[in-house]
């Protein structure tokens, strides 16, 4: 050992040790106390307190248990679905076809008239609507069924596919609620445009299925129209003998009044009478003209002035009689004055004209009735014929994988989520 090396050892021994500082937050410190009577120390640091250390993370229980229902309830469950769709899903093939119902267009003789047969093949402004829901009914599965054997050929794969199969001894029922999977409608309700898609496990198959669904709605687009020209002539045909009776009824009624008066034609009458009343008038005022002449040019008591005002006094009585006879002059076979049986002549004649324009209206609705029946008024427009399928597109595996891995995922964590917020208020 050096001089040096003695020397800083020497010196070690002698000095003081150093006092070992305090930890200036430790807990066994004991607070400083202020005597009494000192002022306090506003400036003292405050106390914190120190928590102790969290412990290493380690698995436990509660978590073995979230991965074992992960994968129970996650796992397991799909690769019971990849290993279905893989090996047992059998191929679908699928056939679109595209219609709608279209109305005849150009002006019908209903147009023409003016609207007095608007009723003859009106145009149903819900024929596409009862066209949807005739696809999805009862009736075209029956008929379907019948001529194709639905319920045997979707039962066919049943021990293989369970899942995109029926069962062998379904109902009619089973089938109506199958229908749904196999036959796809869609309705545009703006433009009545109806889409269909038929799924079935051969193209031959979905494409004979579409078109039978196009034929069955084309003889119900065909029943509406033979249904629509059957009211239309039926109701024309009603109002037809409506009017054409009563056009009768208020012939025979002008008729007995003629029997009962004996006046034929009660117009040519009148006419007459005023005739007389215009032949006095003509000739008083003829009168009148030669009255004033002769004053103009001859004395006060010449007797041809005499003569002339007794003249115009005649005649001025005869109008006035006749004008008196016509208003009050009693028929003397029915005992009625001149101007109530005119009266009810003149309403007779009115009913009359009113009744037989009614009849030439009804007759023009009956045959505008008949030529719209003629003419089919409806018709089943297809945009899109009944396809045939060159490769399967269902069951769309990978598709059908993701949509249930999102699903077991989404419950898997709603169920986790839910566990653990009951663990917490616990």
């Amino acid at each position: 050992m050096t001089q040096k090396d003695q020397n800083q050892t020497a010196l070690k021994k002698t000095s003081p040790p150093d006092p070992k500082p305090a930890a200036p937050h430790d807990k066994r410190r004991p607070a400083p106390q202020t005597k009494p009577g000192a002022p306090a120390n506003n400036h003292a640091p405050p106390r914190v307190e120190i928590r102790p250390v969290a412990s290493p993370a380690r698995i436990k229980k509660r978590h073995r248990w979230v991965l074992l229902g992960f994968a129970n309830f996650v796992l397991l469950p799909l690769c019971l679905v990849g290993f279905y769709l893989a090996t047992a899903a059998k191929d679908r093939f699928a056939s679109t076809a595209g219609f709608t119902v279209r109305q005849e267009e150009g002006a019908s003789a209903s147009d023409l008239l003016g609207g007095l047969a608007s009723f003859a093949g009106g145009r149903g402004t819900g024929d596409s609507e009862i066209l949807y829901e005739f696809i999805r009914s009862q009736a075209i599965i029956r008929r379907i069924d019948k001529a194709r054997g639905l319920r045997a050929y979707y039962a066919q794969h049943w021990d293989q596919d369970p899942v995109y199969s029926l069962w062998p001894d379904a109902s009619i029922e089973d089938l109506e609620w199958f229908w749904d999977r196999v036959v796809r409608a869609s309705f545009d309700q703006s433009s009545g445009l109806i889409e269909i898609e038929v799924l079935a496990f051969d193209p031959q198959m979905a494409q004979t299925i579409a078109s039978d669904i196009v034929r069955e709605s084309q003889d119900m687009v065909n029943a509406l129209n033979q249904r629509a020209r059957t009211d239309a002539i039926s109701y024309a045909a009603a109002d037809l003998t409506e009017a054409e009776k009563r056009l009768k009824t208020i012939r025979a009624e002008v008729t007995r009044f003629r029997t009962r008066t004996q006046i034929v034609d009660l117009q040519s009458d009148i006419q007459g009478r005023m005739g007389v009343m215009n032949n006095l008038q003509q000739q008083l005022a003829t009168e009148l003209v030669e009255f004033d002449e002769l004053t103009g040019t001859t004395r006060a008591d010449d007797p041809r002035v005499s003569q002339a005002m007794r003249r115009i006094e005649v005649i001025r009585d005869r109008i006035a009689q006749e004008r008196q006879d016509f208003a009050t002059t009693e028929v003397t076979e029915t005992g009625e004055d001149y101007p109530s049986l005119i009266s009810e002549f003149e309403g007779l004649v009115v009913e009359r004209e009113f009744a037989e324009q009614t009849y030439r209206a009804a007759l023009a609705a009956r045959d505008a009735a008949q030529g719209e029946a003629i003419r089919q008024s409806r018709y089943l427009a297809a945009y899109i014929e009944p396809t045939l399928a060159e490769e399967p597109e269902y069951p769309r595996p990978f598709v059908i994988f993701g949509l249930a891995a999102l699903i077991l995922v989404l419950g898997w964590g709603v169920i986790v989520l839910i566990y653990y917020s009951l663990r917490d208020r616990a």
